[in-house]
């Protein structure tokens, strides 16, 4: 039985990605931080199966402790502080947990795999966002990065630190730059969440509007289910490598208010959105598409869920949670 080892399992990804792993037939373990975390139910409802260690992606010892208590074939690196909007206002955290904790999961793992770098396979949660003010379009594993957050700056030190203990230490070292990827359990403070919790409420007559901030910054939606078998994927290859998972259609904020609230009937949604400057990004990212060829071709992953789609789930999951509530 293949073990593995999860950093950020109270995530959208680490929840999707434990659910396949388990499915595949593999021991997953997990680093949950904080002894009190509360989170830790949320996992233990989904994935009871995944065996539990209390450790942070800043706490080098941790680290260790968690790789000899679970012995990986595999370690899956996710944690992150993710939100970018926060992370201008704690730059120094996000650069800790994002950047820096990137490099401590890399050395214990290094140490840990002893005199056969390559005998545990790493995976590295690099993003769309290191691509900033984008260069090229569309965006490839080989386009200028040009990061315009603290998040975005974060990312690209564990990117690159990633490729270096790859090509230094010859470990089986892979990087997924993923294109903005949601589902059901993204983060209420994440802008897709946010509308698909608004849609839902005003549908329920709890809400009579939702605040936004730009509406015309394009990004390339996909389910974040398609997105962990990607990563999986990468940790099958001979050899660690870089890989853009994207589906390579570019779409605005508008447009994902028009899918969500197209999907519950209302086709003009001007008179229940509003616009805040408050939440207007300091540097705007203005348009992400990616070029997915490479992991078409090399690992044979395409995504499932079209866009139309997964606002439909989204909105769906939110509007069954409510009428729940209601009864």
């Amino acid at each position: 039985m293949p073990r593995a080892l999860i950093t950020g399992i109270t995530g959208q990804d680490g929840l999707y990605l434990a659910e396949l792993l388990i499915g595949k037939g593999y021991e997953v373990h997990a680093v949950l931080r904080g002894q009190n975390n509360p989170k830790r139910a949320i996992v233990e409802a989904v994935a009871p199966e995944v065996v539990l260690h209390t450790g942070d992606l800043t706490d080098f010892s941790s680290l260790l402790r968690a790789l000899n208590a679970s012995q990986p074939d595999e370690v899956y690196n996710l944690g992150a502080v993710s939100f970018v909007a926060y992370s201008w206002e704690n730059a120094h955290v996000t650069t800790e947990v994002t950047g820096t904790g990137v490099l401590n999961m890399l050395e214990a793992v290094r140490l840990h795999a002893g005199n056969d770098p390559a005998a545990v396979r790493f995976y590295q949660a690099s993003s769309s966002e290191m691509f900033g003010k984008v260069q090229q379009v569309p965006q490839h594993e080989r386009t200028l990065l040009w990061p315009r957050s603290p998040y975005g700056v974060a990312k690209v030190f564990g990117h690159y630190m990633t490729i270096n203990y790859r090509e230094s230490y010859g470990m089986h070292a892979s990087s997924g730059i993923l294109f903005n990827h949601e589902s059901p359990r993204r983060g209420p403070e994440f802008v897709t969440r946010k509308i698909s919790m608004a849609v839902a409420a005003i549908v329920e007559g709890r809400s009579d509007h939702v605040v936004m901030g730009n509406l015309d910054a394009e990004r390339d939606w996909g389910f974040a289910g398609d997105y962990v078998e990607g990563m999986w994927r990468m940790l099958q290859q001979p050899t660690g490598d870089d890989y853009v998972l994207a589906t390579g259609v570019s779409r605005s904020i508008r447009d994902f208010l028009d899918a969500a609230f197209t999907h519950v009937g209302i086709e003009d949604w001007s008179d229940y959105v509003r616009q805040d400057p408050r939440f207007m990004r300091p540097a705007e990212v203005d348009h992400l598409v990616g070029d997915a060829s490479k992991a078409r071709e090399v690992l044979g992953w395409t995504p499932s869920v079209s866009f139309p789609e997964l606002v439909a789930m989204m909105v769906d999951a939110d509007l069954a949670q409510l009428r729940a509530e209601r009864k």
